[in-house]
């Protein structure tokens, strides 16, 4: 897939503020500090589209960024940010919840792991949630430059085992690395084959 133009569209406080519009929608979610601008931004080729920061759970609202005129990609509030307070994670969780779960355009969440780390509780939680719900998801595993190819396949292969322990099959995964630009055709084409039954 080409990525011709890729604009930011809106950002809305919950569902009611999110566009009229009938355009399929890809959102992106994981937890804070996982590089999910950096990759918003790599896979459009549009730098500093999505707003990158050294502050993890920058990221407060639901934001559209329209892709070749006709399609959504839509970045989620992070997760699990340690220094806002219970309530307001609630809130957030709340409201993510509810875009996942009713939003009609959405055609596929992208749920972002750092491939550095354990599977964690929040992530698995996610999981089990919108597989109980039928809501289509992948997984992408961000910054896999930061681990030697051995490292990297020792926690990819403990985190399926992990998921096998209650799942009978998985989700698809992709690699992804903004520093080694690996992963984007991947992505770009899943999106692209899932457009296509659309039509």
């Amino acid at each position: 897939m080409i990525i011709e133009s890729a604009v930011f569209v809106k950002s809305a406080a919950d569902m009611k503020g999110c566009p009229d519009e009938k355009k399929a929608e890809y959102a992106f979610i994981g937890r804070s500090n996982v590089g999910k601008s950096s990759l918003i931004n790599f896979l459009t080729g549009a730098k500093g589209l999505a707003k990158t920061s050294s502050t993890p759970g920058k990221t407060r609202l639901i934001n559209y960024f329209l892709i070749n005129d006709c399609w959504f990609i839509v970045d989620l509030p992070g997760l699990g940010y340690a220094k806002i307070s219970k309530k307001v994670r609630e809130e957030f969780e709340k409201k993510i919840k509810s875009y996942l779960s009713r939003r009609k355009q959405l055609l596929c969440t992208f749920l972002l792991i750092d491939v550095r780390h354990a599977p964690l509780p929040t992530d698995l939680e996610l999981m089990q949630w919108m597989a109980e719900n039928e809501l289509p998801f992948v997984i992408v595993f961000t910054k896999t430059d930061k681990l030697s190819k051995t490292e990297l396949h020792k926690n990819i292969t403990k985190y399926k085992q992990e998921l096998l322990k209650s799942w009978e099959s998985l989700p698809a995964f992709f690699y992804t690395s903004t520093l080694q630009k690996t992963g984007r055709e991947e992505i770009l084409g899943f999106i692209e084959e899932t457009n296509k039954l659309l039509v």
